[in-house]
């Protein structure tokens, strides 16, 4: 195998250097990755990852570090395109970013999950067509399942990678499952999202849970163009025009997870819904007090 007069043994060997952009040798990406675009998006999700943390522990409901999970693997990628901008044929910031990216909104769309089930807590159970805890067992285990399909697709592409005779297409395939796999699963979260909110229509719903419904709908949509774009992406093929040309990415990836994750940053469920522990003293009120939960949850979100 030859590719610009390199053998396929000095194509591993560049894989493991820091070696500047050869003329007619590609990247793995098929360009340089931008340095710009990384240092704004490592920045971007750091600067997230903090506030999640902090609003998470402010608000003693530690669930929501999944958030910070999620960015937390967004910073990871993100600095693997960067390490790419100086050193663009080292495998191991290839697979950094690759592995990172592709299951870090699996984080966001967990707490999400959770989101649902506390709205459902302090609305009333009567307004979902399942129990609250099933949320979190059936969404939770199918985005565990989407993350180890993505995982042994990345797996079996990049060993495949590093063959001569390796055909990477077919974990790219796998992958491909895995995200429509995941990608069904936010639209079946949906539907029930959708049935709560069409049953609470006539409850006075406080403002907290209306500006974290419109966070979630906002945040829902830019997963969901991202795992489109992604799907096309990978069908495509590693030659393919969406995976070799960076924009797309910068835009359809970058730009919409940190929109999807940066926007519970403003109204955090953390901080505007009951805590665990808030939530066991409101189960032991009385029926009047009980009857008043949303009213309350109202003050605490206008606070």
């Amino acid at each position: 195998m030859e590719e610009a007069g390199i053998t396929f043994e000095q194509r591993q060997e560049l894989g493991v250097g820091c070696k500047a952009l050869i003329p007619g040798l590609d990247p793995s990406y098929g360009y340089v990755p931008s340095q710009a675009s990384g240092i704004v998006f490592v920045v971007l999700f750091s600067l997230s990852t903090v506030g999640h943390i902090y609003s998470s522990i402010k608000g003693k409901n530690y669930w929501y570090l999944c958030f910070a999970i999620g960015t937390i693997s967004e910073v990871i990628g993100w600095g693997g395109r960067l390490w790419s901008s100086s050193c663009p044929y080292n495998d191991n910031a290839f697979l950094m970013q690759i592995s990172t990216l592709i299951f870090a909104p699996a984080f966001f769309t967990g707490a999400i999950y959770y989101l649902l089930k506390q709205f459902i807590d302090v609305t009333g159970r009567e307004y979902s067509l399942i129990p609250p805890k099933l949320y979190l067992w059936i969404f939770i285990t199918i985005d565990v399942i989407s993350l180890a399909i993505q995982a042994a697709g990345g797996g079996i592409a990049s060993s495949a990678a590093n063959e001569p005779t390796g055909d990477p297409s077919i974990g790219a395939n796998i992958m491909v499952g895995g995200v429509v796999f995941q990608m069904a699963s936010i639209t079946v979260f949906c539907f029930f999202y959708g049935v709560f909110l069409w049953k609470a229509r006539n409850v006075q719903l406080d403002k907290s849970i209306m500006r974290l419904t419109y966070a979630t709908i906002l945040s829902v949509t830019c997963i969901y163009i991202r795992s489109i774009y992604r799907t096309i992406e990978l069908l495509e093929g590693w030659d393919g025009y969406l995976i070799t040309t960076e924009r797309f990415f910068i835009a359809l990836d970058g730009a919409m997870m940190i929109i999807a994750v940066a926007v519970y940053n403003f109204v955090h469920p953390a901080i505007l819904l009951p805590s665990p522990g808030e939530k066991k003293r409101l189960e032991g009120m009385g029926s009047d007090e009980e009857s008043s939960r949303v009213q309350t949850m109202g003050k605490r979100g206008d606070a």
